[in-house]
């Protein structure tokens, strides 16, 4: 479903699309992206009408997340399955994109406003490399989590990483070169749902 602006809010409801680009079992697993932020143009006419103005492209803001703290306000409802609701960079370097999610520093969900506040050490302790799946590895792939952090010039996004993806029936072929969800059905009810509603997004930069 498309993201909701209110008051100064923007809110993501389920059910979300199943990011299957990586499938275990090369890939660290499926996800789900809720609401995040591109950190460099130039945007395409989709992320224009979709996020709108991007103050951090537009004044420039540094891309070097290491050691950055990054905070974050917000509230809802989530049925996890399982999953976590975790910060996921990426960084393009040498033609390969490389996602690392925050595993280690999950966000609590409520349903009264929460501030939280997360380290982006690079310390590979706190993360878990996405990886990809083989027929992805032309575009995705694994960089060094400090060279990630160094210049996060993708993207920030909260995701739910991850999802318990179960096939409804027996797809024909083998699943981590099938997409989720579009390739063969899945049982919605082993995935995350709920909404989440964020008010807003600070990062203070230390390096």
């Amino acid at each position: 479903m498309p993201l909701e602006y209110k008051d100064q809010t923007i809110a993501s409801y389920g059910p979300w699309w199943i990011d299957y680009n990586h499938a275990p079992p090369h890939g660290a697993g499926y996800l789900s992206l809720l609401c995040g932020i591109v950190t460099r143009g130039p945007l395409n006419e989709a992320l224009k009408e979709s996020g709108g103005f991007n103050r951090f492209i537009h004044e420039n803001h540094s891309t070097n997340f290491t050691n950055a703290e990054f905070q974050i306000r917000l509230r809802g409802e989530l049925l996890l399955q399982g999953a976590q609701l975790v910060l996921l960079v990426q960084s393009q370097q040498n033609g390969i994109c490389s996602g690392w999610v925050l595993t280690g520093q999950p966000i609590e969900v409520k349903e009264d406003w929460s501030e939280q506040t997360l380290h982006l050490t690079p310390d590979v302790r706190q993360w878990t490399s996405l990886g990809t799946r083989p027929d992805r590895a032309d575009m995705y792939g694994e960089l060094p989590l400090p060279d990630v952090l160094a210049n996060v010039n993708v993207n920030l996004f909260l995701v739910l990483f991850p999802l318990n993806v179960r096939p409804k029936g027996e797809p024909e072929g083998k699943l981590d070169e099938l997409r989720a969800g579009r390739d063969y059905r899945v049982w919605q009810a082993s995935l995350p749902d709920g909404y989440v509603v964020v008010d807003s997004v600070s990062t203070r930069f230390t390096s």
